[in-house]
């Protein structure tokens, strides 16, 4: 039988470095599905999430979104995707 009494103390707090922000959501259809891609500033993918979620229209939400899917920027970062997914998609600067 334990001879400890009340909780245990709470352990000291770890430092963490912070993950950058996402700058870019770009909403574009996949085999029939569409996908809400998440990237950094610097194109690189961190997530890809159901575009027809709740989360994925709260972050579109109040925001114009472009038309540049196709330009050379984007070449590497949607280089699954055909031309014609790309010239539809829909890319949203999300505020940082």
């Amino acid at each position: 039988m334990s001879q400890g009494f009340g909780n245990e103390s709470p352990r000291a707090p770890t430092q963490t470095a912070h993950s950058k922000p996402v700058r870019y959501l770009v909403l574009i259809e996949s085999g029939g599905v569409m996908l809400a891609r998440l990237f950094l500033d610097t194109r690189e993918q961190v997530a890809e999430i159901d575009g027809a979620t709740e989360e994925a229209t709260q972050m579109m939400a109040g925001l114009l979104p472009s038309r540049d899917a196709e330009g050379a920027e984007w070449d590497a970062a949607l280089r699954g995707h055909s031309a014609a997914e790309r010239r539809s998609a829909a890319v949203y600067a999300l505020d940082v």
